[in-house]
């Protein structure tokens, strides 16, 4: 995999999974623009230029719409192009939900979510404008499978790979390609949710050599990539097979009845799109009705 040429904007690359993201980009041959909010991001861009990379610091909120076209407009007038954009940034504000404020509510969602809208939003004309782009979400197990005190963050992570769907679809006429990346790693955000002994195991290190697969000439899009302690898998939102109920008095006592038959994930299948599954469920309908 090479990425001589292009250039990767990494968000909350001051520290942790966002740091050792840029590394590897730069080490694969990507120009780096650092975005975090403090000198963090400062530091991690001396260190790519110390190895013989090119990159430079872009201090500022995710959440400022101003601040992130300041951005875009700083990193084409230094590079000319954006190839890949990385959609790290994030918070905690972890709290069981009974005693969750709305305010800490909206403020997780603001970071992870709007604030991957926004970037997204201001790197997507120039990304089509050029036929290329490689875009990465970071979900996250807490959003695809949920975790105690996370309702926040697990609903903005899952709100991502929501984005990703319909952005993947939007994009690919223009070839650009959306993935997310759902890690598992000790930084300063996580570090109090993983004992002492498991921590050397879960290094971010790990985690973003799956990052250069999905921002690759060749990545796929629309795919979930879970990482850490070195090891790599997908997630899939599939649909089951189901049953056909139909529309009688008593269709709520029959779901009931078929329930395991509606729920058998023998043949489950991941629909290319809302309206393939559409599709299918007329065409199980009309196979019942005698019509197909």
């Amino acid at each position: 995999m090479n990425l001589n040429g292009r250039v990767a904007i990494v968000t909350g690359a001051g520290g942790g999974l966002g740091r050792t993201h840029a590394l590897i980009l730069a080490r694969y041959g990507a120009k780096v623009v650092v975005n975090d909010l403090g000198d963090g991001a400062d530091t991690v861009a001396a260190e790519i230029v110390a190895a013989g990379g090119e990159a430079f610091a872009a201090q500022g909120s995710v959440t400022d719409e101003a601040r992130v076209d300041t951005i875009i407009q700083s990193t084409l007038a230094r590079f000319g192009q954006i190839d890949i954009l990385v959609n790290n940034a994030g918070i905690l504000r972890d709290k069981s939900f009974s005693k969750m404020s709305l305010e800490d509510f909206r403020l997780v969602v603001d970071v992870h979510l709007m604030g991957a809208a926004i970037f997204t939003k201001a790197v997507w004309e120039t990304m089509r404008a050029r036929n290329y782009g490689r875009i990465v979400m970071t979900t996250s197990s807490s959003g695809l499978y949920g975790n105690f005190g996370q309702a926040n963050y697990g609903a903005a992570k899952m709100a991502l790979v929501g984005l990703m769907q319909t952005l993947s679809i939007e994009g690919a006429r223009n070839n650009i390609r959306v993935n997310c990346l759902a890690p598992t790693a000790t930084t300063a955000m996580t570090d109090s949710l993983f004992p002492a002994e498991v921590k050397e195991h879960l290094r971010p290190a790990l985690v973003s050599p799956g990052l250069i697969a999905l921002v690759a000439e060749d990545a796929p899009t629309r795919t979930i990539l879970c990482a850490g302690a070195g090891h790599f898998k997908t997630a899939n939102i599939t649909l089951t097979k189901g049953a056909y109920i139909g529309s009688s008095d008593n269709a709520a006592d029959e779901i009931g009845r078929r329930w395991s038959e509606i729920t058998d994930r023998t043949a489950e299948t991941v629909p290319e799109n809302a309206g393939a599954q559409i599709n299918l469920e007329l065409a199980a309908a009309a196979e019942a009705m005698g019509l197909a």
